[in-house]
Order: C-alpha cells, then structure tokens, then sequence
C-alpha cells in the first residue's frame, strides 16, 4: 500500500477520496451490472444508503471531464418533504454537494430549487406530499429518499413514472430504511426492479465508536430492531389481529389513577436454563363510569426465562406489590393447582385467580385486539418483544417463532379488567330483555 501511494501523483493522492468505487461497501452501495430499472437500496440506519444514493447521482450526471455531458441530463431528487430532499439529498453530510468533487460540484439555485453542474445537467427537488408538482416536467434518471416514509407514496410514485420518458432507459434508485406498506411490496415484485441491502453494522466504520453496539444491546431481536438497525422487510402477516400502525397510535406516558391493577402470568412449563418463557406482564384499567368509557393501560412486560416455578412465583409476587395489584391472574392449564400453590408459598396473602384456556390462543386473542381498535387500551411505554408476538397473531394461528407467552400474559389481564367485568354489566341487562 506504501509502495502505491509513494507512486502516485500529487493530483492522483487528491482525487482519491473522490473514487467512491474504492471506497464503496459493495453489498449494497456499488450498483448491480445488467439492465434494471429500478434499484432498491434497503438498509438500517446509519448503513450508507443516502451516501449510495447521491454516488449514484453522480455516476448519471459527470462525463470524462466537468464539462463534458454524462449519461442524464435531468434528474428528479424526491425526498418525503422539500426540506428533507434539500437538507438530506443537496446538502446532507452524504449528500451530492458533500461527495461532488470541487471543479464538478453543482450550483444550488435555491429559489429554482434546483443543481445545476458545470456540463449543463440539472437536478430538482420535490416533496412527495405534493405529487402533483411531478405533472409536467420530464426525467431520465430520479433518487428517490426513504420512500417507506411517503405519506402520499403511491400518488407521488405514479406520477413520477409518467415524468420518466427521457433518454433510452430512464432508471430510478429508492434509499429506504424498509417500512410494511403496499407500495414497497409491489415494487419489489416488479420486473426490473434489483434489491440491495445491508445492516447498520456494516457501515460501523463511519459511525460513532460504540453506536453499534448500544442500539444493537437496546434493540436486537424487536421488530424495531430488525426494521431499522437490520434493513428487514418485516412480513406482513394476512389478517393479523394487530399492527405495528394500531399499537403505535395507542403509546403514551400519561398514566391517570387506576381502579383495578392486574399481574397476569402465563407460567412456563419447564425450568432451568432450557425453560420456557415465563409471560409476565402488568395491566391496570380506569373502569369508573359507562363501560365504553373504560381505559385500560399497559404498565409493565416483566417477562422471563429461565426460572424454575420458585423464582416466576417470585417475580409475580415482588410486581403485585411493586405496583400495588389487587390480585394475580395466573392460567392453570399446565400446571393445575400447583401454580397457585406456588405462588401461595411465596406470600399466602396475595389473592390469585386462576383461570384455564378452554379456547385457542386466537380466539382469546380476538376480543382483546377489538379493544385495541376502539382505543381502549394504551401502551405507557415501548414494550417491542410483546408488540411483536401480537402482530404475528392471525386467524390461522400464531405465525412467529416459539410461543406467544407475552401476548397470551397480556390477554389474560385485560380479559380480567375489560372483557369480563364488561359482560357482567351486560349479562344481567339482557336479561331483563
């Protein structure tokens, strides 16, 4: 290595970190040989995609020389909302003035909105919230910035379509941390689409020391995790009772005073370090006033494996007066009495009802997912392993990995807080009727 740059000219050291195909992380920032017209870049965060993205700009727009024409001559740069095309695409640290080479780099004309190089080619901004400014103008080339985010993606995107009509083969490349959503699926299915993608790990070089790994101890194994550190694609599981969308809407901090406050477990059937997961989660519900009043919050997912009867009877207890619970639900289909025996021996005086799974887990499952589509239940916090297992329920079944035991934990509580004490309301009204 020495030996080679000892043998390089001073303008030949200079022009180095302007060769991005040295530099290029191949997995997913050199682009794919053979025709295409559509390239995919998905990747976590942090991964490189906008720097790929703006290189790629570039390949379409320099010829041999600054003023010698390249392959595009107009180019669309779509971003969610024109601050983020400019902020993020123009001017962005991985954005095309920032990896443009000074006698190349293009003029920002920021009232024309507009990149303008020294071979005459130009670029423009546009918000995907505004398709309709896509009407009109013609392209033979476009960047297209994380289009999982676009409020108005399918809109903007067809629009787009119709303003590619320039040049032999008008190509398009879409940066994108990768979002569930129609438009990302059906262009992934497309003919003439390619596919690329990597992890935020695999930039680790030009990232802080240390933000691997902090995100990763934070996030590895949740959806979100795998979403946006690993550049996964989740499935989209037909029919699920739950989706991320729903759960998300339901989130906040604010907490009021609570009626009722429940530890609902789903025991684990073995122990040991081989043991099941223990579904350990911590409900309460305002249940003062009409019953399409009542509010139900998610307090806690103090889940757990590993621990042999002695230790999850431990737990439960230690969260009952932890948050000062008014009994523990507890399901009894495997282990009979013995699980309020358990938890007896650890402190006789907490009350405990068990009840037993006579229905499959998606039936049980259903009532409590409508609460979530009412608005009647709130997450106070983030709760990414749980959230998981109940967007993986779906009228064939479970389709995740093991057992749902924080989902089936979560259920048993607000079937103890809402479903029952719901129908006990409504039971004794109809029949009157």
């Amino acid at each position: 290595m020495e030996r080679f740059l000892d043998g390089l000219s001073p303008n030949a050291l200079l022009s180095l970190p302007w060769l991005f195909e040295h530099w290029a992380l191949e997995g997913h920032q050199v682009a794919p040989e053979g025709p295409w017209d559509r390239w995919l870049i998905l990747g976590g965060r942090g991964a490189g995609k906008t720097r790929a993205g703006a290189e790629w700009v570039r390949t379409q727009v320099e010829g041999g020389t600054a003023e010698a024409p390249g392959r595009s001559r107009r180019v669309a740069l779509v971003g969610e909302t024109l601050d983020q095309a400019r902020d993020i695409m123009v001017h962005g640290p991985s954005g095309i003035l920032a990896v443009t080479p000074p006698d190349r780099r293009p003029d920002w004309q920021a009232t024309q909105r507009r990149l303008v190089w020294p071979n005459g080619t130009e670029a423009r901004i546009y918000s995907a919230s505004d398709p309709e400014t896509l009407r009109g103008p013609q392209f033979d080339a476009a960047w297209c910035d994380e289009l999982a985010k676009w409020k108005r993606g399918a809109d903007c995107w067809d629009m787009l379509q119709f303003a590619l009509r320039l040049g032999d083969r008008p190509q398009v490349v879409v940066t994108t941390t990768p979002r569930r959503g129609p438009l990302l699926r059906d262009l992934l299915g497309q003919e003439g689409t390619v596919v690329t993608s990597a992890p935020t790990a695999a930039n680790r070089a030009n990232l802080a020391p240390g933000f691997v790994e902090r995100v990763a101890a934070q996030y590895a194994g949740t959806w979100q995790g795998r979403q946006e550190l690993e550049g996964e694609l989740l499935p989209e599981w037909e029919g699920a009772l739950w989706e991320p969308g729903l759960i998300d809407a339901t989130r906040s901090t604010e907490v009021p005073p609570l009626d009722r406050i429940v530890v609902a477990v789903d025991p684990a059937v073995s122990c040991g370090k081989a043991a099941d997961l223990c579904g350990m989660v911590v409900c309460g519900a305002v249940t003062d006033g009409p019953v399409q009043d009542w509010r139900a919050y998610l307090l806690e997912d103090a889940s757990v494996g590993g621990l042999s009867p002695q230790g999850w009877a431990s737990r439960a207890v230690g969260l009952f007066h932890k948050w000062k619970a008014d009994r523990i639900v507890a399901e009894v289909n495997q282990g009979g009495d013995l699980v309020a025996a358990v938890i007896g021996q650890v402190d006789p005086l907490v009350p405990v009802r068990a009840v037993r799974a006579q229905r499959g887990k998606v039936l049980r499952a259903e009532p409590v997912a409508a609460l979530y589509e009412q608005g009647r239940v709130v997450h106070a916090g983030r709760f990414d392993a749980l959230e998981d297992e109940l967007c993986a329920l779906t009228p064939q079944g479970y389709q995740g990995s093991g057992s749902p035991d924080r989902a089936d934990a979560l259920v048993w509580a607000l079937t103890d807080l809402m479903i029952d004490p719901a129908a006990r309301q409504v039971r004794p009204r109809l029949r009157s009727l």
